[in-house]
């Protein structure tokens, strides 16, 4: 059996592309098609694997500006020739579910979300464009819609990283879906037998994930938080409103964040996934995560046995949340949280996808 994986991107290491790891581990000898690659950036299992790039990847600066390159993919990605596959994994988050397959293949789309940018935050993806650049984009935005939604058409099965975007899928694309979360090195973290006095709040600076709650939450509360993230355009605004009880780390080793994942008093994760590994990643270490209940962790996290789930996104409810916490902090059960996170290792994500895709060969043959 011939297979071929469709993955938006190959530019740096991420969730999805854990994700993409896992499937090179369940086919081998699998093709992987892509808009834009940089093997200096991608791990060892995926760069074993013969890569493929759209015509983007020949595109002046497409490892940089490939994100404006996103009305040319559609084109892309249906000129790809997939009549020798017969069994395609689109991953999607940016497009790659568009490509047209052989009439007998199954193609099965593990789907990250439905393009946000296209959808539910296109409004938020134009907010600092000028009047030219929003009359344009709009129009693309438009033709993208009817495009997206009509290729899902071309799907056989969704999969869905976790039950708010099977909710997504539904409503976008009017497909039913089998949720299955992403799978987190589980067995890299390990719960500490020492827990620090500070609570940690991991990611980039960027608006969508809320570090500006977090601050203010600490900066009301006096209590000791430490932020670790890559750089992002709040970086600058975070550390000018932080008080002296917050302390802004900036990026980290992977080493250090294991240390700081398993030490804390509890992960503050105050934004929206769409799946949410690092909270699995903290609670594999043990640690219970407070958390905004929208998003992925509706998936993985059990209110009041591995976190608390604050009901509004709001500085005033994640203040509430913790001082709950700290009402019943000694319930938690560092051994029990670190199993639960278990369920979502990737040698667990292997098989069950493994069960899930000879299903649907078995339907469809």
């Amino acid at each position: 059996m011939k297979v071929a994986i469709i993955h938006f991107a190959l530019l740096y290491m991420s969730g999805a592309e854990r994700v993409l790891e896992a499937l090179c581990e369940l086919f081998p000898n699998a093709t992987i098609f892509t808009h834009a690659y940089n093997p200096n950036k991608i791990s060892k299992i995926i760069n074993e694997h013969p890569i493929k790039t759209t015509f983007i990847q020949k595109l002046p600066f497409s490892k940089k500006l490939y994100q404006y390159y996103l009305p040319l993919m559609p084109y892309a990605l249906e000129e790809l020739d997939l009549s020798e596959y017969d069994l395609i994994i689109s991953c999607e988050s940016g497009p790659t579910k568009g490509i047209v397959p052989n009439p007998d293949a199954v193609h099965i789309c593990y789907c990250h979300s439905p393009m946000r940018y296209v959808w539910d935050m296109s409004h938020d993806y134009l907010k600092n464009k000028n009047r030219v650049m929003k009359f344009f984009i709009n129009r693309m935005i438009h033709k993208l819609k009817i495009w997206d939604h009509s290729t899902s058409s071309r799907v056989d099965l969704f999969i869905a990283n976790s039950n708010f975007v099977s909710n997504r899928i539904m409503k976008y694309y009017r497909r039913d879906s089998i949720v299955l979360p992403p799978p987190v090195n589980t067995e890299k973290f390990k719960p500490s037998k020492i827990i620090g006095d500070y609570y940690l709040w991991l990611g980039r600076f960027v608006p969508y994930k809320r570090p500006d709650i977090a601050v203010d939450a600490f900066n009301h509360s006096g209590k000791k938080l430490i932020m670790v993230g890559g750089s992002g355009e709040e970086t600058n605004y975070i550390r000018k409103k932080a008080k002296d009880n917050i302390i802004i780390k900036g990026y980290q080793s992977y080493e250090t964040i294991q240390k700081l994942l398993s030490e804390c008093k509890a992960l503050i994760f105050p934004g929206i996934e769409d799946a949410g590994i690092v909270p699995v990643e903290a609670m594999s270490a043990g640690r219970p995560v407070i958390a905004f209940n929208k998003g992925g962790v509706q998936s993985t996290i059990i209110h009041k046995e591995t976190g608390i789930l604050f009901n509004e996104q709001t500085t005033k409810s994640l203040i509430s949340a913790i001082e709950h916490f700290e009402k019943i902090e000694n319930s938690f059960d560092s051994e029990k949280i670190s199993d639960h996170a278990k369920q979502f290792d990737k040698l667990n994500f292997i098989n069950k996808l493994e069960k899930i895709i000879n299903s649907q060969l078995e339907l469809n043959t």
